[in-house]
């Protein structure tokens, strides 16, 4: 039993440094709603320093918002948005996988017709990329329909819905803040395929890698308590292979 742990960064948070060696994939800002040029080489550097997978984390350009207010896009748009920003880290680096960000990330993994241009945009871009996507959503069905490689992910420190969507941002019950809460949310999802959603019920659930927010005040101790946790129930931490 193993699972990959991942991690949004390059982002302007403080934690970077002390975040890379506790991860296995990174996932690199790049130029639209954080990251430039510089951030980028500095990210690649500590990845390549520590052995992690590195990978392009596009989102909507809007830094004001952090790339989580949703826009509506032409596919032509969201097509050049993808190329572009995934290019711009390819320039630096061996880039093996990509992850949407925020509201991008979110609107792919319920609307279909965005999944499908995202998707189309990674098969031009290299189809050898995995593609890191929200379990049982719009995207990894995308993505495995049209022969790409699918990582589906999960994540610990958020609450999901009856039908595995991940609660809205902007909702009370969105965030979970205990540490010990939110390490036991991935044990869980990862040894029994199952979580408890805000309703109270089960949820099945694929979990193939595990999102870590890098810009969270206590990321690192999460980070830490995880592994501890993880390496005691016996689940083995790598980078995901399909």
């Amino acid at each position: 039993m193993r699972i990959d742990l991942n991690c949004d960064l390059g982002e302007g948070a403080p934690h970077d440094a002390e975040l890379m060696p506790l991860i296995t994939s990174a996932n690199i800002a790049c130029g639209g709603h954080a990251g430039d040029a510089t951030t980028m080489r500095q990210t690649v550097a500590l990845a390549e320093r520590w052995g992690v997978q590195i990978g392009a984390h596009p989102g909507f350009a809007d830094r004001e918002h952090f790339g989580r207010r949703e826009q509506r896009l032409s596919a032509g748009a969201l097509r050049e948005l993808m190329r572009t920003q995934v290019d711009a880290l390819r320039q630096l680096a061996r880039v093996q996988h990509v992850k949407p960000h925020g509201a991008l990330y979110t609107l792919a993994a319920r609307d279909r017709a965005t999944a499908d241009v995202l998707v189309a945009a990674i098969r031009e871009i290299d189809a050898t990329l995995i593609v890191y996507a929200l379990a049982g959503g719009e995207l990894a069905r995308a993505a495995r329909g049209a022969g790409l490689r699918v990582a589906e992910e999960v994540f610990g420190d958020r609450t999901y819905q009856p039908d595995g969507a991940l609660t809205p941002r902007g909702q009370a019950d969105a965030m979970i803040e205990r540490e010990e809460v939110a390490v036991a949310q991935v044990v869980r999802m990862i040894r029994a395929g199952a979580l408890r959603s805000v309703a109270g019920t089960d949820v099945a659930i694929r979990a193939e890698t595990v999102c870590l927010h890098g810009d969270g005040a206590h990321a690192v101790e999460f980070a830490v308590s995880l592994r501890r946790e993880l390496a005691r129930t016996g689940v083995a931490v790598r980078a995901f292979t399909a």
